[in-house]
């Protein structure tokens, strides 16, 4: 029965992983508005699972965090980035006014986890839109993916085969260093493999072979922090999963968690050695 089971689960997360794969894939060939509005959709999921952990998802305090995440990608498409700070400001003002005038109905920790959720999920996702506006950016995003999932992938199998010492035992007691060094070694071959197709279809680097390698060590290095930095959240308020969005993963910031911190690396990377 057990074994049943597992199979059923491992059926449902490998069906839902494909068809995520496939949505993501179609949502980075389009781009444009098409990404953008994408985004902007699972920012808005990802900010309200965030907030329901500190009971705010559904109080003006949640709401001012929604507008905040829809008025900034509607700066996005009309490329008004540069007012976005103003942006901040005005919903750190209206959120210490909610938390002023309803004193003492919200805790402080639940005020800057507003804030704190439009930066974490917002801005930092929307750098995979960022990267695709780039020159060659169609070539270029996928860079953010392969360097969270296959990394992530090749630390599982690493660890699992070889994997002997605890990486961070307090946080996450199977993730081990030899998983860790197999997953930033398997991005880096990747980025080997991808700069080598990269040579043949853009110009955005120079040498696009050392380039992509460095990207993708980094990127992989940063993706284990995004997951464990996931996973701390959770386990600071002893929750499994943020999300039931996505069947056998979890939701939004589950699959999502270490992209969010892949994507502004890279796109900053990109941006600068370009």
């Amino acid at each position: 029965m057990l074994k049943k089971l597992l199979t059923q689960s491992f059926l449902q997360r490998a069906i839902s992983g494909i068809v995520l794969v496939v949505i993501i894939a179609f949502m980075l060939i389009t781009g444009g508005n098409v990404l953008l509005a994408f985004l902007g959709a699972i920012s808005i999921i990802g900010v309200r699972e965030l907030y329901r952990i500190w009971n705010i998802d559904k109080s003006p305090l949640g709401i001012i965090g929604y507008l905040g995440v829809a008025v900034y990608y509607v700066m996005l498409y009309f490329e008004l980035t540069d007012y976005w700070l103003m942006l901040v400001l005005f919903m750190v003002v209206a959120v210490m006014a909610t938390y002023v005038f309803s004193f003492p109905k919200y805790k402080a920790d639940a005020v800057m986890a507003v804030i704190f959720g439009f930066f974490y999920v917002a801005v930092m996702l929307s750098c995979v839109y960022r990267i695709r506006q780039l020159n060659d950016g169609i070539y270029l995003v996928w860079m953010v993916f392969l360097c969270s999932w296959i990394s992530d992938t090749c630390a599982y199998l690493v660890g699992v085969t070889m994997g002997k010492h605890k990486f961070v035992p307090n946080l996450s007691p199977k993730k081990t260093i030899e998983g860790v060094i197999g997953g930033i070694v398997g991005s880096v071959l990747l980025g080997a493999v991808y700069g080598l197709i990269l040579k043949n279809c853009t110009t955005a680097f120079e040498n696009p072979i050392p380039v992509c390698m460095i990207i993708g060590g980094i990127g992989a290095l940063v993706s284990m922090i995004g997951d464990l930095a996931a996973s701390a959240i959770k386990r600071n308020y002893d929750i499994k999963d943020y999300g039931r969005l996505i069947p056998g993963h979890g939701g939004i910031l589950d699959r999502f968690d270490s992209v969010i911190f892949v994507a502004p690396i890279i796109y900053y990377l990109c941006d600068f050695i370009m």
